[in-house]
């Protein structure tokens, strides 16, 4: 079964769970506002993808930070920490795979990475 973290309300999480059950896709959704992410997870994502993909540039949480605040954001621990702060930056939705991290909503993807053939 996939693990699914993301914001319920994000339009981008309702795409990919939107596929997932056209897909018949079996998943836990965990949403971050019920259950923040911790370090040992983005450590874990950051395994399998980086630690720059991981913080969403283009969302209004980012955004909302002062210029001095983004200039902190240098390597893996200063954006973990501003993650941690702000789980609402993390790219949506982080897909666990048994050996890889799927993130945001590309159908192609998912249908390469997801469906069997």
């Amino acid at each position: 079964m996939l693990e699914i973290y993301g914001i319920k309300n994000c339009n981008t999480v309702k795409k990919a769970l939107d596929w997932m059950n056209a897909n018949e896709i079996a998943y836990t959704f965990h949403d971050y506002k019920k259950e923040p992410a911790t370090r040992e997870k983005l450590e874990s994502w950051e395994k399998h993808t980086t630690w720059e993909s991981l913080v969403n540039k283009k969302g209004t949480t980012w955004k909302k930070l002062s210029p001095e605040e983004q200039a902190q954001v240098t390597d893996a621990s200063s954006a973990n920490t501003v993650l941690l702060a702000n789980n609402s930056m993390i790219k949506r939705p982080v897909i666990e795979l048994k050996d890889d991290v799927i993130l945001g909503f590309d159908e192609h993807i998912y249908q390469e990475k997801l469906l069997k053939k």
